[in-house]
């Protein structure tokens, strides 16, 4: 069969699919393959053992680079082999399910999803043939190794290909950590490794991308980056100002903000009548702008637009979006959390708008490729920011207008093209006792030495010594989690038992808990707790900065009082964790003279208004100053790095608190400020977790509740701060770049 009609050259590629996949590449009417489809399948399909990472904008036909290839392959072996496909979503699954279903019909190639939701007899007819392809989330192929290990080599034995899809999804996370530990084993149950492919839409980092497929053996990992043409890009970011005291005022009321019902008057006038998504940063907003726009839509006697979407709600309200979303008849709009921003089918949509600025760069970008998916449509981008009007009183991250600085950096970056690489990794060590546990049932029994071979040596969770490990060990022997027979080999303790059997037990990750904020017995709301927090530090909640004075964290609880200082500024510095490039970025937009013309007259205006705020304070001469009764520091650094600075002073006995862009230090000295950033700029030989204060850490995790407490708090410090970051950032206060020492 000859190559389909192309506007630009003959197919190579095509030529070497299957004939049956040739004719159904005919009847899409596809006019030539993409980009990344001809060099994935020419990758594929040769006889080397690379793996291999596809990074293309969504709904640019990665499904199908992968599959067309792997297809021709499976149907082309005896006996006919086998792809295993890894979604982070059971929703995604469903999705591709239905988008194979009809190729490997023809194919005569099965497709078998395997979640929750799928019956058993379904599951049972897979492992009785275990061929063609086969749909599971990163917990239930855990479910698979622990349940069926003696039977695995078998069912394993024609594995050719895993494919885990939204790679980007699983880096720097305990359910990514579980991931790479699950494709190891699978690796020593067959005794030889399956190709390895990576999908991914956002990608900022392609060596770290490497390293997280194939930990230990990057370079075995070719890449494909889609060459295709990028699709038209508009994007508006609008500033909503308000009286903070009216802000407060409805807070204490439980009524929207001002700038909340800014927002919602211009999402109803600008996305009635389309399809769009909106992004809200938490479940509180998603709910209050779904019910403002809801009621809008009742008072104008027309049916209801807006549907909420995030994962407090129960399966079905959610699915009910999604079908709203999928039914191009009548207009819809979703307002959800991250809940949307991964590839589920949800049809096209006009334009995606965020509500403050994205977690971060990679995540904006995610959820604008949710758009412009139809031929000749743009990508839209619709941005709202809410600040406090500035005045005599207002703080230095309102005069700098922080939240919109933010914003209008991750356009920036977004446009050049940089987002966040992987995140460093860390301990993970509940990650690393729940894959013991898992190990254990697999195999009946091991060895410590089996145990430390598999999970640490192996690299698959690095930077816990050999005496440190024995030390979990102890402790989960001492708490019943493992016992050890007389043989030497560990099992299931009492403990052990109750947690392996758990309905819950095959998911590494836990659903983020809030602390619950308190002053003399008054709930002031929630706070999602990511960072060190003790009795003395500073937090900003409801329109106010309020002191801790009391800590439960096995209760998630917050005591707070009123602090004795001026107005608070509306950027809280307890949100998402935020780059050092954005910070950069930041500073730049500051420095430069050139209009952000993506930006509306309001925006336009605090953007001017934060530049002479810059200029007037010397802030590209000086990052130490004094500021009524404080001393304020900005290192233009990262969360991590300005949460380990805040620690590096505390520890110097300097009250200090972390507040976004600045690092308050309670305190008129400045020498005081200014001699301790030097000697952090010396490199002190201090560990991280040193750096953190006495008593309790937060468990955030769901088995460090197992942890003895020196790893316990060796893990909580790796996870929050960057002391390389945070030296750099002074050394960069005082122009130099290396120690003296």
């Amino acid at each position: 069969m000859s190559s389909p009609p192309s506007k630009s050259r003959p197919s190579v590629a095509f030529e070497q699919l299957h004939p049956e996949i040739q004719k159904w590449i005919w009847e899409q009417r596809w006019t030539e393959l993409r980009d990344t489809q001809e060099q994935a399948t020419l990758a594929l399909l040769d006889d080397s053992d690379r793996d291999l990472i596809i990074s293309a904008n969504t709904a640019s036909g990665k499904t199908e680079a992968a599959f067309l290839p792997i297809l021709t392959r499976i149907v082309s072996t005896t006996p006919p082999g086998l792809a295993l496909y890894v979604s982070p979503l059971k929703a995604l699954i469903n999705d591709q399910w239905g988008r194979l279903q009809v190729l490997c019909e023809r194919l005569h190639v099965p497709v078998t999803p395997w979640h929750g939701d799928i019956s058993g007899s379904r599951k049972t007819a897979f492992l009785k043939r275990p061929h063609g392809c086969l749909l599971i989330t990163p917990e239930s192929l855990e479910g698979i190794l622990m349940r069926y290990g003696t039977q695995l080599r078998s069912v394993l034995t024609d594995l050719k290909f895993i494919v885990v899809d939204e790679l980007h999804a699983f880096f720097g996370t305990e359910r990514g950590r579980q991931l790479q530990s699950l494709l190891h084993r699978i690796d020593l149950v067959r005794g030889s490794s399956a190709r390895r492919l990576g999908l991914s839409a956002t990608l900022g980092d392609m060596t770290g991308a490497q390293n997280f497929l194939r930990p230990g053996d990057p370079n075995r990992v070719s890449l494909i980056e889609s060459k295709d043409g990028q699709r038209e890009l508009r994007v508006l970011v609008r500033d909503c100002v308000t009286d903070p005291r009216e802000s407060e005022s409805a807070e204490k009321q439980g009524l929207p903000a001002p700038g909340e019902l800014q927002i919602a008057t211009e999402l109803y006038r600008v996305m009635r009548g389309s399809h769009n998504l909106v992004f809200a940063n938490s479940r509180r907003r998603v709910e209050t702008f779904a019910d403002l726009l809801r009621r809008q839509c009742e008072a104008d006697g027309i049916p209801n637009e807006f549907w909420p979407h995030h994962g407090s709600l129960s399966k079905l309200v959610r699915e009910e979006t999604e079908v709203a979303l999928k039914d191009q008849t009548r207009p819809s709009t979703a307002i959800a959390t991250s809940t949307l921003e991964l590839g589920i089918n949800i049809g096209a949509v006009q334009a995606v708008a965020q509500i403050e600025a994205a977690p971060s760069v990679a995540s904006l970008r995610q959820r604008l490729g949710r758009s412009g998916r139809l031929q000749g449509q743009p990508q839209v981008l619709r941005g709202f920011c809410i600040e406090n009007a500035v005045d005599a009183d207002s703080d230095v991250s309102d005069r700098l207008h922080e939240s919109l600085l933010q914003m209008a950096a991750q356009v920036h970056l977004l446009i050049e093209g940089w987002y966040e690489p992987p995140a460093a990794a860390t301990l993970q060590l509940s990650t690393l006792i729940q894959q013991l546990l898992s190990l254990i049932a697999q195999y009946g029994g091991i060895t410590a030495t089996q145990a430390w071979t598999v999970l640490c040596s192996s690299g698959m969770f690095p930077g816990l010594s050999l005496s440190e490990f024995a030390l979990l060990l102890r402790e989960l022997g001492n708490r019943k989690v493992l016992m050890q027979s007389e043989g030497g080999v560990l099992l299931h303790g009492t403990q052990g038992e109750e947690i392996v059997n758990r309905y819950d037990f095959l998911a590494a990750f836990t659903a983020v808990e809030e602390f619950q904020v308190a002053a003399e017995g008054r709930p002031l709301g929630s706070l999602p707790v990511d960072r060190p927090l003790v009795p003395g530090n500073y937090i900003i909640l409801a329109g106010r900065r309020w002191q801790v004075v009391e800590c439960r964290m096995r209760e998630r609880l917050i005591q707070v009082i009123p602090a004795a200082a001026g107005r608070a500024p509306m950027f809280s510095g307890l949100g998402g964790r935020v780059h050092g490039r954005v910070r950069e970025e930041m500073r730049a937009i500051l420095t430069s003279t050139e209009p952000l013309p993506f930006l509306d007259t309001t925006a336009r205006e605090a953007v001017e208004s934060a530049r002479q705020f810059y200029r007037s304070l010397k802030l590209d001469s000086q990052s130490i100053l004094p500021w009524g009764d404080a001393t304020l520091l900005l290192p233009w650094a990262s969360d991590a790095a300005h949460d380990t600075i805040t620690a590096w002073l505390r520890q110097r006995r300097l009250d200090a608190s972390s507040e976004g862009l600045v690092i308050r230090v309670h305190t008129q000295n400045q020498d005081a400020v200014h001699d301790a950033m030097l000697d952090l700029a010396e490199a002190p030989s201090v560990t991280e977790a040193e750096l953190l204060p006495t008593g309790e850490v937060p468990l955030q995790e769901k088995w460090e509740c197992l942890l003895p407490d020196l790893l316990l708090r060796r893990q909580y410090a790796s996870r929050v701060f960057d002391l390389p970051g945070a030296t750099t950032a002074a050394r960069r206060i005082f122009g130099t770049k290396t120690s003296s020492n």
